[in-house]
């Protein structure tokens, strides 16, 4: 396999490069990174026409390379490229993100469209995981010099740190079978099964199925009834005292109030929307991972 590199210097980079190799004819893009540059390769082949969206390889250089070590994938660059070339392409879901963002937590590296003075309309994909609340505000505060020295395992310690002075997120949740107004803790749309560095919040999800996995963790009033939220954590109820776990094809947010954006990270990146829609576009593209991963459903 005849092989260009592309070096990313800023946001974005990887998702230009990505749509300019699609444009041209490259059979794959290989995304050297971690989830982040994930991401933005999956946005650079989603903006492709179907017919032009090249096979995504990925070599997991990053921290926490949650979406690399869920399929499967070899963790040493040499393995990795070689896997790009052996493995067969298999067919995986893509979730795309209708948002409104305030103009003034509007980040340029996005496309966005203005339809008022003070929003924005944001398009944008993933693939692995949206957090909102707690998980993505240990995401997005976690310095980048402990993410290096520790990997995933810096998550964890921001996390720890957090939950003593934990803070509720309110909002409404709207899907094909109900509406509900929450005080959530953390909220999790898993197209993929593990974020933040190995946390598993959807550990019945399938990459193909055409589903969302959505976890609810509710806020709680005492840290006496913590460890209950340990135990549900174990096994994850539909419908327990913490923890609400269910699948849709389509889901909507909303912060309430709504200029109380919720932290949020989509495969890693933070974002901050007002509200937002979460749907399932099915066997979108195409990664060059196992078969007989655990993530792809028979």
């Amino acid at each position: 396999m005849d092989l260009t590199v592309r070096v990313t210097w800023e946001e974005g980079d990887a998702t230009v490069f990505t749509h300019q190799a699609g444009q041209e004819g490259f059979t794959h893009v290989i995304a050297g990174g971690g989830d982040g540059t994930v991401n933005e390769v999956v946005n650079g082949i989603m903006r492709l026409p179907r017919e032009q969206r090249p096979i995504m390889g990925v070599v997991p250089l990053g921290s926490a390379n949650d979406f690399a070590r869920s399929i499967g994938l070899p963790l040493a660059p040499q393995q990795a490229l070689e896997a790009v070339c052996e493995l067969e392409p298999q067919a995986i879901d893509a979730v795309l993100i209708n948002a409104t963002q305030s103009k003034s937590s509007f980040d340029t590296a996005i496309n966005g469209i203005q339809d008022s003075p003070d929003h924005f309309h944001v398009s944008q994909y993933y693939i692995n995981m949206l957090t909102g609340g707690f998980g993505a505000e240990v995401t997005s505060s976690t310095p980048k010099r402990l993410k290096r020295l520790l990997g995933g395992g810096a998550y964890s310690i921001m996390g720890a740190a957090k939950a003593w002075r934990h803070r509720s997120y309110q909002g409404r949740l709207n899907w094909g079978d109900g509406e509900i107004d929450v005080s959530l803790l953390l909220l999790a749309l898993g197209n993929g099964r593990q974020s933040g560095g190995g946390q598993v919040l959807a550990p019945r999800a399938s990459l193909n199925d055409g589903y969302l996995d959505v976890l609810m963790v509710h806020d709680f009033s005492s840290i006496a009834r913590l460890p209950r939220l340990m135990e549900e954590l174990k096994s994850f109820p539909a419908d327990g005292e913490f923890l609400s776990y269910f699948a849709t094809r389509r889901i909507t947010v909303t912060s309430q109030p709504m200029e109380a954006c919720w932290p949020l990270t989509l495969d890693g990146e933070t974002r901050h929307f007002e509200a937002f829609t979460a749907e399932v576009e099915p066997l979108a593209l195409s990664v060059a991972m196992r078969a007989d991963s655990a993530l792809l459903a028979p």
